[in-house]
């Protein structure tokens, strides 16, 4: 199973982890490190350090970081270059998460990225493009 470190600013990471717990209960080898403002540099990359000590990568290890380009997305870069099977993604939300967490079982760190990808393209969406959606299917269904 492939392991999962969750991360961004504030207390982002942890929030997404306790969503995804009350939403699916405990799930395995993930960590959240959250990056508050009191933090540094150097301390979330130590604390990336010992997440990875204790995390099993055998399958393969990814990064889920909030902000292209943020500190959590810097630091998880340069750790995911030291090894082959990393892999970094950046943007995430809860619904990624829920979906990736029951889906990494399985797939190569490259298949969750590929895949998460998707996801992430999937679940953005708006009210009024889903009741267009909807309307649009139900008028498919109706046929001549």
């Amino acid at each position: 199973m492939l392991s999962i470190i969750l991360s961004g600013h504030g207390g982002f990471a942890s929030g997404l982890e306790q969503a995804m717990k009350q939403i699916l209960g405990e799930q395995p080898q993930i960590v959240a490190i959250d990056f508050p403002e009191s933090s540094t540099t150097a301390l979330l990359q130590s604390q990336f350090e010992a997440a990875l000590a204790q995390l099993d990568e055998s399958e393969g290890l990814v990064f889920l970081t909030d902000l292209l380009g943020g500190t959590p997305f810097r630091v998880a870069s340069t750790l995911a270059m030291q090894k082959p099977g990393r892999e970094v993604l950046t943007g995430i939300n809860l619904q990624l998460l829920l979906e990736m967490a029951l889906e990494r079982d399985g797939l190569s760190s490259k298949e969750f990225r590929l895949l998460a990808l998707e996801c992430g393209h999937r679940g953005l969406t708006s009210l009024a493009d889903e009741m267009e959606h909807q309307r649009t299917n139900d008028v498919a269904e109706e046929g001549i």
